[in-house]
């Protein structure tokens, strides 16, 4: 049986950072720097794909859901999950 999970996780984003970095501050709060600008959704795709790297999974498998113009976002990760009895 396979399913689906899915989590939301917020994240501050600082864009133009001179590193790419994140912080967890909480189970589901992160800290995100990126060293791409706020322009033309260049910071979301480039925290998109930090957060892909962190929790291992691929960039197509997040999606934001609040915050696209907003340095506060909303994330939702999900995942397949194989159950073998």
């Amino acid at each position: 049986m396979i399913g689906l999970v899915f989590m939301r996780v917020t994240a501050k984003v600082k864009p133009g950072a001179s590193f790419n970095k994140i912080i967890q501050i909480d189970n589901n709060q992160f800290e995100i720097f990126t060293t791409a600008s706020a322009v033309n959704g260049k910071a979301n795709k480039a925290v998109i794909e930090i957060l892909a790297e962190f929790f291992d999974v691929a960039p197509s498998r997040i999606s934001l859901v609040k915050g696209a113009k907003s340095k506060q976002k909303t994330f939702e990760i999900n995942w397949h999950i194989a159950n073998i009895f």
